[in-house]
């Protein structure tokens, strides 16, 4: 089939702690913190903090629930790994930053012939930095990782399975994925067209026990492909649909774009995702991403008591970006700016905190 499938868009992630996830992004991996908001399912208020390069390029961005009120467990079924670029002959230098922060590391390995070393967050969650020439992407800088070293997105990320086939099957035909060759256990598979994160790496663990399907500490919570636009999305369900994968979830609005959910079959829950005009700038200006929490309008009127149950977090000064490291945007009206009103039916939740949720048109 030809794919709908433009990329990777994001990956979610469940660490425990929510400085400590702060920490871990924006010094060992030396990433972007490009949102602070809230998760839109639920009524207990936990962060949804968004990572990224140095313009927040869709491609480049990990999110994650800091989820330390519940334990989860780590498993088949589950992203196990995530994995970003470096700049072929940087290798070198992120086995002596990852062993400066005291993070345990694989240290250098080769998988499909690219050299790559693996991190562990505290939290138990595994990261990839693996050598790619020529991204262009603009890479996130720290006083200790320049641009020449730098991370600039998404390479793909590692998925686990017990049994390849159903697996390999959704994605080739749910999703227009085409394998393109096998290194040990490591089935890779890539999406047409020449962007980034377009690779995925089925890991085939066959006497692993199946992970954890909800929020909790130490998991990966899903990966969400970019469709672009609604009109994908709708065309994308009816693909699902036609394959017999009809728990397909409503497309939801997260304010910074649209997504729908279905559990393949291997147990990897995957998100489809469109997006809305404006984006991450809807509601801060570029030098200003990730600097303050931000909550979509229909919680606004709850921020004090969001706020309260929220840990506190320290955002690195480094945060803020230095003259020329990040691309212009136009912004007109940064806070909360309307925006051209979907053409397709989106499923809203207005959660009362401390209350049972509540859906909302």
């Amino acid at each position: 089939m030809e794919s709908l499938v433009q990329g990777i868009h994001h990956i979610t992630l469940c660490p425990g702690g929510a400085q400590e996830d702060v920490d871990f992004f924006t010094k060992v991996l030396a990433q972007r913190l490009v949102k602070q908001t809230v998760l839109m399912d639920g009524s207990i208020p936990i962060y949804h903090l968004y990572y990224g390069n140095a313009d927040a390029d869709i491609g480049s961005i990990t999110t994650t629930f800091p989820y330390a009120r519940k334990p989860g467990r780590a498993g088949s079924g589950q992203l196990s790994c995530t994995s970003y670029t470096i700049p072929n002959g940087s290798i070198n230098f992120w086995k002596a930053h990852f062993d400066h922060y005291q993070a345990e590391h694989s240290g250098i390995q080769e998988r499909f012939g690219t050299k790559f070393i693996r991190v562990k967050h505290p939290g138990g969650l595994l990261f990839e930095v693996i050598e790619e020439a020529n991204d262009p992407r603009n890479p996130w800088t720290t006083k200790e990782v320049s641009k020449d070293v730098a991370t600039r997105g998404f390479f793909g990320a590692v998925l686990s399975v017990r049994d390849v086939r159903d697996q390999e099957s959704f994605f080739v035909d749910a999703l227009g994925f085409r394998k393109v060759g096998v290194d040990g256990p490591y089935h890779r598979f890539e999406v047409a067209g020449t962007g980034p994160g377009r690779l995925i790496d089925l890991h085939h663990e066959p006497d692993r026990a199946p992970g954890s399907w909800g929020f909790g500490a130490g998991t990966a919570h899903h990966i969400a492909f970019n469709l672009d636009t609604d009109d994908r999305m709708l065309k994308q369900k009816a693909v699902y649909e036609e394959l017999g994968f009809t728990d397909c979830s409503e497309i939801k609005d997260r304010f910074y774009f649209h997504s729908m959910y279905t559990r393949s079959p291997g147990g990897i829950l995957i998100e489809c995702t469109s997006n809305v005009p404006g984006g991450f700038y809807q509601d801060e200006a570029p030098e200003e991403l990730g600097t303050k929490l931000h909550l979509p309008p229909w919680y606004e009127d709850q921020r004090e008591k969001i706020v309260a149950q929220l840990e506190p977090i320290t955002v690195p000064e480094e945060n803020r970006p230095k003259p020329g490291q990040v691309k212009k945007v136009a912004v007109e009206h940064p806070q909360h700016t309307p925006v051209e009103e979907s053409k397709i039916p989106l499923s809203r939740y207005k959660a009362k905190f401390g209350e049972d949720k509540q859906p909302t048109n």
